[in-house]
């Protein structure tokens, strides 16, 4: 028994923008039956956490406190899977409890460095992500003019054609019904100070590429390769930017994989 509690790890997943804990319903189970412990998240204001951005959620550590709080309160080390923007909540928490994460997983994530602000990647993102790009997504800003907030919902097509091309046509329809306003805290971001060496810098990476990603072009995750080289890289084929839909069983070898090499 002592043997197989230690092969045993602990994942946290980590969705991305306007998505919620659902959106691992799938995988979930996969990782378990495999014998791990799997924690699935809601942030702030997503999925069925009833906060709403504005004055509960005015701030990007606001929004990913529900994650800060759990690994506050984890007595073992965890490996860390954001998803998307997922990917700037991981490095926040890699920033301040370096040491309750074993290794933090990419998964077609925004991955940051410790050079540039936060927004760094953000940028390079929205600067290839032209007008058309959105579609029918919606977006809103609120506050004042210094202290605004930017919300973003992605609209059904955007959905269809950027997110779920490659995934099954009933997670495109539990999306619709559940897709919550979402946002980048692009202003915020590129006034926040840069993550830190000792803490973001010194938590092991790796990077999950999927190749058929419209929402985060493949090229833009080879540039974060590129720009801040993780430990590992593995590539999904076929994979769309919701990889954990539409190609779980990969994504479930591809962290079990990750663990055992990286995790003991």
């Amino acid at each position: 028994m002592a043997e197989k509690k230690n092969q045993t790890k602990h994942f946290v997943l980590v969705h991305g923008l306007c998505h919620g804990a659902w959106c691992w319903y799938k995988l979930k189970p996969q990782l378990e039956s495999a014998g791990h412990k799997v924690t699935v998240l809601d942030l702030a204001a997503s999925g069925i956490n009833m906060k709403i951005f504005g004055h509960d959620v005015p701030t990007f550590h606001e929004y990913t406190r529900p994650l800060l709080g759990f690994l506050a309160s984890l007595n073992e080390p965890a490996i860390l899977v954001g998803h998307s923007f997922g990917g700037m909540s991981l490095a926040l928490a890699m920033d301040l409890f370096p040491h309750k994460i074993s290794v933090a997983v990419f998964l077609t994530a925004f991955m940051p460095d410790t050079i540039h602000p936060p927004s760094y990647v953000l940028d390079k993102h929205l600067a290839e992500a032209k007008e058309e790009y959105w579609q029918d997504s919606q977006t809103v800003n609120i506050g004042n003019s210094e202290e605004s907030v930017t919300l973003t919902t992605f609209g059904p097509k955007f959905l269809a054609s950027n997110l779920y091309q490659l995934s099954p046509v009933e997670d495109l329809e539990l999306a619709k019904t559940l897709v919550r306003p979402g946002s980048l805290f692009h202003q915020e971001l590129s006034k926040a100070k840069n993550f830190s060496d000792e803490g973001y810098g010194s938590v092991t990476r790796v990077y999950v590429v999927c190749d058929e990603d419209k929402a985060i072009k493949l090229e833009v995750q080879r540039w974060m390769i590129r720009n801040n080289p993780p430990k590992d890289v593995l590539e999904i084929k076929g994979a769309d930017h919701m990889a954990m839909l539409s190609k779980t069983k990969q994504v479930c070898d591809s962290l079990l994989e990750i663990a055992n090499k990286y995790a003991n």
